[in-house]
């Protein structure tokens, strides 16, 4: 991923909880909201979540201003397996300040990075969280 444009800085004690979460052993579905502080040019935490489905977790999203999101479900697979996948979400609905979606944008492939995640998911809406989950993902 390219480091070409970084505008936010990844918050040392979100990248902790970042990497426990990327090992933990729990199976329910859980997620980590994150936001941009513009004041301190840095992702943040803004809330995390244990047992949460992705309608509970779309309804926890702002209708008006991005956010970063690692989410973990569980999924069975056609074949019975399952397994618990680690999805990054970039919620950016319609109608957000063009100032915010550039900085989420330029912060974007840092936090990915940071995080060690491989299955990205764009959201331009709130409806697009529900409909992206998919077991092409996986």
């Amino acid at each position: 991923m390219s480091d070409s444009l970084v505008v936010c800085e990844v918050d040392p004690e979100l990248r902790e909880k970042l990497r426990k979460f990327r090992f933990r052993k729990e199976t329910d579905n859980a997620a980590i909201i994150m936001k941009v502080d513009k004041d301190r040019q840095m992702v943040v935490l803004e809330e995390e979540f244990q047992n949460i489905s992705p309608d509970e977790l779309k309804m926890e999203l702002p209708e008006r201003q991005p956010r970063f999101v690692v989410y973990s479900y569980k999924y069975v697979h056609a074949d019975g397996r399952v397994s618990y996948p680690l999805c990054f979400i970039f919620s950016s609905p319609v109608g957000c300040k063009p100032e915010q979606q550039m900085m989420y944008a330029g912060s974007k492939n840092r936090l990915v990075q940071t995080a060690e995640l491989t299955k990205v998911q764009p959201a331009a809406g709130l409806h697009s969280v529900r409909e992206g989950w998919s077991g092409s993902w996986v």
